[in-house]
């Protein structure tokens, strides 16, 4: 890994002015050039499954932007699908619900079919400029258990709390098989030569306090020990969306080199209550980069300063929205590197 690219830096703790920057959902749909190369591939995992088109996609953002990090182009589900789960895109996931010890015993771990996604990664690598890192990532083992449960996206999320609620103990073994798929995964794309991994979890809010404990905080801290054990120097950020209250403790753990905050959250209190810690990434609201204007350049204007005093990576505080104009990212980035 190398500490003088400025985002690895400021992973590791360091104050870098101006803030490397990268958005969460860089590479994908509001990119003219993504939707010309996902016209090519029917099927959306066939796509992740393609080291040569999934690494041109990749470096999408970092040809037009010049992002501080490319993330891997990939998707959190592939870890079900890998799994045996059987899954399908249309207008989002949709995966044949698993709702009980049977069907979870039916699952079995081909670590070899996620190959092509360490191929990818060493395409990325070849072609990254110099000073720019390139980030793994995988979905953290509550998110990716809600869409394994559900069968998909969901309001409420009921056939997933019902389980982990009523039965946690039976649920707990769904949690266990994972963490430990999601570690060797993340290994094996640090080994393929990601510099930095983050763990989405993305509907931690949706838990009540014991239950984020065991099924969200324990898991995360769980895989980023394990990860670190083998790779003591590779960053790993948290981003636990919805549980501000819960980041604090997170962030005191030496497994954990950064949280990623989203939108909702006071970039103020985050460096009072964070920043001393851990690296802050984030926050803009994503809405805002849609948006565009005046608005967009204050609320970026105010995030840098309120985390100016530490480490901090500016990015959104959740994915970037398709519809978002491409002169808008560019401006973005702009204000950044420049804080004018």
């Amino acid at each position: 890994m190398d500490v003088r690219k400025p985002i690895i830096a400021a992973y590791l703790g360091q104050r870098i002015d101006p803030p490397p920057v990268w958005l969460m959902r860089q590479a994908g749909r509001y990119l003219p050039e993504y939707r010309q190369i996902r016209k090519q591939v029917p099927e959306f995992l066939d796509l992740c499954f393609d080291p040569l088109k999934a690494a041109q996609v990749t470096l999408q953002p970092i040809e037009r932007f010049g992002f501080d990090a490319a993330i891997l182009f990939s998707d959190i589900l592939v870890v079900p699908y890998v799994l045996g789960q059987k899954i399908e895109f249309e207008e989002g996931p949709r995966l044949a619900p698993l709702r009980d010890a049977t069907a979870l015993a039916a699952l079995s771990f081909n670590r070899d079919r996620l190959s092509p996604i360490y191929e990818t990664i060493d395409r990325v690598r070849e072609r990254l400029p110099s000073g720019v890192a390139l980030i793994g990532f995988a979905g953290a083992p509550w998110t990716v258990a809600t869409y394994m449960v559900e069968g998909g996206g969901s309001r409420d999320y009921v056939n997933v709390k019902r389980w982990a609620l009523g039965d946690p103990s039976g649920f707990q073994s769904l949690i266990d098989l994972l963490v430990d798929v999601t570690v060797d995964y993340l290994k094996d794309q640090i080994a393929a030569g990601v510099e930095a991994v983050q763990l989405f979890d993305t509907w931690a809010g949706v838990l009540p306090k014991p239950a984020f404990d065991r099924f969200c905080a324990v898991p995360v801290l769980e895989i980023a020990q394990r990860v670190k054990s083998e790779y003591p120097d590779t960053p790993v950020i948290a981003f636990l969306r919805g549980s501000v209250m819960n980041l604090p403790g997170l962030a005191s753990a030496p497994e954990i080199d950064a949280i990623g905050i989203d939108h909702a959250v006071d970039a103020a209190w985050a460096a009072d209550a964070i920043q001393l810690q851990a690296a802050v990434q984030g926050n803009l609201d994503p809405v805002l980069l849609l948006a565009g204007g005046p608005e967009l350049a204050r609320g970026a204007r105010e995030i840098i300063a309120s985390l100016s005093g530490g480490a901090h990576i500016f990015n959104l505080g959740h994915g970037i929205l398709p519809q978002t104009p491409i002169e808008h990212v560019q401006v973005l980035v702009d204000l950044v590197r420049s804080r004018s």
